[in-house]
C-alpha cells in the first residue's frame, strides 16, 4: 500500500507534467478541436488514430486501445514499470523521490528478493563463465557450434554451461557465502533424499530468462546428447512464474514495436536460433502453453501475432488453444506453417532467414488455419464422418457470423469440402450455441442457474433479427458504451456515484469490467480521496482513459447518464427475468408447482419494471 507521502508526491508529479510535451518528445502530434493526434507509437498505423488531451491528461490510442496518464505512457515508451515511469517524470522536472515509507515485513520481502535476484544474476555469470572461459566448457562451445550459435549471440543471451558434477555449482557458491536455503529457493539446487543437496543443472548448455526488465529470473538447461529430460528449467519461484513470462521479451520489445508485430515459438531454443538468423521480434512462451496473461503481455507491444509453434500434433494442437485465447482478447493472429514437420529453430537453420520471411508472408489467417487443422482430423470418406466434421467447424464459423464477407466465404468452403448444403450448415450455425468457460473474476460462487440465465440472455434473438449473434454483440456493446458515459459522468463530477449505486448496486452492475472501475470509485471517495487511476490495472486504465477521451464537444453528459443508468438496469432486469424464467422451468420439471408459480411470479414482475425503462433501447453508442 502506498503511502500518504507517496500517492501525494504522484499527484504533483502528474500536475507538474504536461502530458502533451512528454508525448511530443516520442510521437509528432498535430492539434485537432480540444485534443492532439499522431500516429500511435505502439503499433504501426498509417492514418493517425492515437489521441492526446492535455487538459484531462489522457491518451488513448482507437487502434490498439493503450491508454492511461503521462506515467502509464511513460512505461509503455521506455518498457518500464509504474514506479520507473514516476522516476523518471520525476526526475525530468527537477522533483526528488521521497523515502517510501514501508512495513518491515516490506523491507524484509524487498530485501530477501534481491537476495534472490543477485543470486541468480550471479549463476548466470557462473555459468557463462565456464562456458567461455574453462575447458570444462568446450563441450558446451562445440554444441553452441554446431547449432550455428556464434559468440555474438553467446554473449548477447549470456548463454552457459553447467559442469558436469554432482555438486561443483553448490560448493563454490556456499564457499562465497551463499546460503543452502537461498539457493534451494532459487530452484538452482535440489535436496537429495538423504538430506543433502545437489546441483539442478549438469552437463547441459544454459539459457537464462529474464523477465521484461531484463533481470534474470530463472534457467533452462538443454541436454547436448540424447539423454532425458531433453529441456529442464527453474521450478516456480517468487521471482518466476512462466505462464507471466514469455522468453526474450526484453531483448525482442524494441524490433516487435518497430514490425508492428510479433512472432510466438515454443521453446527459447527456436527464439535463440531465428535471433542468430536476424529475426528479433520473437518470443518463446517457455512451453506449449500459451496463456491469457501472456497473450495480454504481448498486446501491449504489438497488434498482431504470429504463432510458429512446432508442426508435430502436439504444437497444432497447442496453436488450437493459443489461437481461442487471442481471439477472446481481441488480438490479430496469423500462424506460420513450418513444412515436413520441422520446428523454427531446425527449418531457419538449415534454409536460412530469407526462407523464414517467405513462411511469413505466407502465413494463413486463423480461420483457415483452423478449418484446416479441424478438416485435416475428419474422416470425410463416410456420411457420419461428415456430420462429426460440421459439428466440428461450427465453432469456427460461428465466431465469424458477423462479419457477412467472410462468413459466405468460408460457408462455401465448407460446404464444398463436406459435400453438404449450404443452407443446412447455415441453419447448424444458427442453432449452434457456444459453451463460455465461467472460470473468470467474479464467477465464483454464481449459482448454475444464474450462469445459464447469462448464457441465454447474451444469445437471445431480438425481434427482427435473422442470427443471434447480432442481437448478442448489440446487447454487449450497449451495455459496455453506456459503462464509458457512466464513468465520463463519475470522473467529472463523483458526487453522481450515491445516485448511481442508488439505481443499481455495484454487486449487480452487468459488466465486470466497467463494476471494478467504480469499485475503485468508491474506495476513493470513501478515504476522502480524489477519484484516480493509480490503482487500476492496465486494462481498467486503459478503458477509463478510452471512457474520457469519448467524449464529444457539447455533449448532454448529465442526460446520456440518466439514460445509460436505464440502459444498465434494464440489462440487470433482464438477467434477473431470465433466472427467475430458468428457475421456474427447473422447479416444473421437479414437480414443485409452488415454487415455479412463485419464480414465474417474480419473472412476470421483472419484466413490467423492464418493459417501462424504454428509455434504454434508445441508446446505442458512447
Amino acid at each position: 500500500m502506498r503511502s500518504a507521502a507517496m500517492t501525494d508526491f504522484i499527484e504533483r508529479v502528474k500536475e507538474a507534467s504536461d502530458i502533451v510535451s512528454v508525448v511530443s518528445a516520442y510521437v509528432p502530434l498535430k492539434k485537432k478541436g480540444n485534443n492532439y493526434w499522431g500516429c500511435c507509437p505502439f503499433h504501426q498505423e498509417k492514418t493517425p488514430s492515437f489521441s492526446v488531451n492535455g487538459e484531462k491528461g489522457f491518451f488513448y490510442c482507437f487502434g490498439c486501445h493503450a491508454g492511461g496518464n503521462v506515467f502509464k505512457f511513460i512505461s509503455l515508451a521506455e518498457n518500464v514499470s509504474f514506479f520507473e515511469a514516476l522516476k523518471l517524470q520525476a526526475d525530468r522536472l527537477g522533483m526528488p523521490l521521497p523515502e517510501a515509507e514501508k512495513s518491515p515485513e516490506e523491507l524484509r520481502r524487498d530485501q530477501h528478493y534481491n537476495q534472490l535476484r543477485q543470486v541468480l544474476q550471479m549463476a548466470r555469470d557462473y555459468f557463462h563463465n565456464c562456458l567461455t572461459k574453462t575447458e570444462m566448457g568446450a563441450a558446451g562451445r562445440s554444441y553452441w557450434t554446431a547449432r550455428g550459435i556464434g559468440d555474438g549471440i553467446i554473449s548477447e543471451f549470456s548463454l552457459g554451461f553447467s559442469p558436469d558434477s554432482f555438486d561443483k555449482f553448490n560448493t563454490a557458491f556456499q564457499r562465497r557465502g551463499i546460503s543452502e536455503s537461498l539457493l534451494l529457493e532459487a530452484g538452482l539446487v535440489k535436496k537429495s533424499e538423504r538430506g543433502g543437496v545437489y546441483d539442478r543443472f549438469r552437463n547441459r548448455v544454459m539459457i537464462p530468462i529474464a523477465d521484461e526488465r531484463g533481470r534474470i529470473v530463472a534457467f533452462g538447461g538443454r541436454v547436448m546428447d540424447s539423454g532425458e529430460p531433453k529441456y529442464l528449467n527453474s521450478p516456480e519461484t517468487p521471482l518466476f512464474n512462466k505462464r507471466r513470462m514469455l522468453f526474450g521479451l526484453d531483448r525482442a520489445a524494441k524490433a516487435i514495436r518497430s514490425a508492428g508485430k510479433v512472432i510466438v515459438v515454443e521453446g527459447y531454443m527456436d527464439a535463440i536460433s531465428l535471433a542468430a538468423a536476424g529475426i528479433r521480434n520473437v518470443v518463446a512462451s517457455l512451453g506449449t502453453a500459451f496463456t491469457r496473461e501472456q497473450c495480454r503481455l504481448l498486446m501491449r507491444y504489438a497488434p498482431e501475432v504470429y504463432f510458429c509453434y512446432d508442426s508435430d500434433a502436439a504444437g497444432q494442437n497447442a496453436t488450437m488453444r493459443a489461437l481461442g485465447i487471442l481471439r477472446e482478447a481481441g488480438a490479430k493472429a496469423k500462424v506460420l506453417i513450418v513444412p515436413e514437420g520441422k520446428d523454427p529453430d531446425e527449418f531457419v537453420r538449415r534454409q536460412g532467414s530469407e526462407s523464414f520471411s517467405r513462411l511469413m508472408e505466407a502465413a494463413q489467417p486463423v480461420i483457415d488455419y483452423q478449418l484446416n487443422f479441424l478438416f485435416g482430423k475428419a474422416r470425410l470418406g463416410s456420411e457420419a464422418g461428415r456430420q462429426e466434421a460440421l459439428k466440428s467447424v461450427l465453432p469456427v464459423l460461428y465466431s465469424v457470423r458477423d462479419d457477412v464477407v467472410n462468413y459466405n466465404h468460408y460457408l462455401r468452403q465448407v460446404a464444398g469440402r463436406l459435400s453438404i448444403d449450404e443452407g443446412i450448415i447455415s441453419q447448424s450455425v444458427a442453432r449452434y450455441r457456444p459453451q463460455p468457460e465461467y472460470v473468470g473474476a467474479g464467477q465464483a460462487g454464481r449459482s448454475r442457474v444464474t450462469v445459464a440465465a447469462d448464457q441465454t440472455v447474451r444469445q437471445k434473438e431480438e425481434p427482427g433479427q435473422g442470427t443471434t449473434g447480432a442481437a448478442r454483440v448489440r446487447v454487449e456493446q450497449s451495455v459496455r458504451n453506456a459503462g464509458r458515459v457512466i464513468l465520463r459522468q463519475l470522473w467529472q463530477d463523483a458526487g453522481a456515484l450515491p445516485y448511481l449505486l442508488a439505481e443499481i448496486p455495484l454487486e449487480e452492475y452487468p459488466d465486470p469490467l466497467v463494476r471494478g472501475i467504480i469499485a475503485s470509485f468508491v474506495k476513493d471517495v470513501a478515504a476522502g480521496r480524489e477519484l484516480s487511476e493509480s490503482s487500476l490495472d492496465e486494462i481498467s486504465s486503459a478503458e477509463l482513459s478510452r471512457a474520457i477521451m469519448s467524449a464529444v464537444p457539447g455533449e448532454d453528459l448529465m442526460g446520456l447518464f440518466e439514460e445509460c443508468i436505464a440502459v444498465i438496469r434494464r440489462a440487470v432486469l433482464k438477467n434477473k427475468y431470465e433466472e427467475q424464467r430458468l428457475l421456474a422451468d427447473a422447479l416444473d420439471h421437479k414437480g414443485n408447482t409452488e415454487g415455479s408459480l412463485a419464480a414465474l411470479r417474480e419473472a412476470s414482475r421483472l419484466k413490467k419494471e423492464m418493459d417501462g425503462l424504454d428509455s434504454g433501447k434508445k441508446f446505442s453508442g458512447g
